[in-house]
């Protein structure tokens, strides 16, 4: 697009990861992971591990310049060198109140902007969830992941007859409290960091459709853009209340995401939403891509997502 980057902020992160990708508990303490001067807190926060992945393996991978728009065939792993990321504990880290999550921070191209990420039914802890927000953060972004389930996600070895008893436990008073409270979390690091901009929010499958219902409740105060992915059984209902453009991905063989239900949600929302639909892909193919085809559409819904979540977020502001 050629369009140049605004000049990010300073921020120095008070962690760095181990190299060699260790995943040993660290001992707990305080974090701050946006402010000038680590004395500033303004949020209970403890870090439970630090680690650096260089993952992505694809064959098709790009590596990020410095205008964050600009793109070339490569791989990854000089822009993905540059990312931290720990599991922290948002609460006091030891009440059933306390919520787990793992943060992304990019550290030399980071542009002082934060993304929630609500994950599929696998949870925060699954590895394509994570290598999807660690890509994100290669762009520059903090990405945070709270564990939605409160340990307790789906297992892909669990049978179909036992979903709807594990969805059951999954109170979502519950769940909407925990996101409103990482929100809370990212919006109260920001502000301490000097910095009034505000979040983007990425969500897949069950995240998609609990995004529409955040960005219903939140109104535009707390978030400027929003992008679902396959989101399963959205409520249309929601959608006239959501005041920012909201990127909506799936494919048209998905039924937990049929076309239609997309088309009506772009439409409800307005305010420049777009929905982009692959032919023949079902459900997952954008974070889970299964095979070389949807690897290539894989590829485009993230760039797609990454000048949407630009443009939103950064270039107009």
């Amino acid at each position: 697009m050629g369009v140049a980057a605004a000049s990010p902020p300073t921020l120095t992160p008070v962690f760095s990861a181990p190299r060699g990708g260790s995943s040993r508990p660290f001992p707990r303490r305080r974090l701050h992971f946006l402010t000038r001067s680590a004395s500033h807190m303004t949020t209970s926060v403890f870090v439970q591990k630090e680690w650096n992945r260089r993952s992505f393996t694809k064959s098709s991978m790009y590596r990020i310049s410095s205008s964050l728009l600009e793109v070339k065939d490569g791989t990854d792993d000089e822009a993905c060198e540059l990312v931290n990321g720990v599991e922290i504990s948002i609460g006091d880290g030891a009440t059933a109140d306390s919520i787990n999550a793992h943060l992304f921070t990019a550290v030399k191209n980071n542009n002082g902007t934060g993304i929630l990420l609500l994950s599929d039914v696998f949870g925060f802890e699954d590895s394509a969830t994570r290598d999807f927000a660690y890509r994100v953060a290669c762009n520059g972004y903090n990405v945070l992941v709270p564990d939605l389930f409160r340990g307790d996600p789906w297992n892909k070895d669990q049978t179909k007859t036992t979903f709807e008893e594990w969805k059951a436990r999954q109170d979502p008073h519950r769940v909407a409290k925990d996101i409103e409270a990482s929100t809370k979390w990212m919006v109260d690091e920001f502000i301490a960091a000097g910095i009034s901009k505000k979040l983007g929010i990425i969500g897949f499958c069950y995240g998609g459709a609990r995004l529409i219902e955040v960005l219903a409740r939140d109104g535009g105060v707390c978030f400027g853009v929003g992008v679902s992915f396959y989101g399963a059984r959205m409520d249309p209902s929601l959608a006239s209340s959501i005041q920012v453009p909201v990127l909506l991905v799936s494919g048209d063989d998905d039924s937990f995401c049929p076309v239609d239900v997309l088309k009506d949600i772009e439409k409800r929302i307005g305010r420049g939403s777009k929905a982009v639909i692959y032919n023949g892909r079902g459900h997952g193919f954008a974070h889970r891509p299964g095979s070389p085809e949807e690897d290539r559409d894989a590829e485009e819904a993230f760039m797609i997502m990454r000048n949407w979540l630009y443009d939103g977020l950064i270039a107009n502001i």
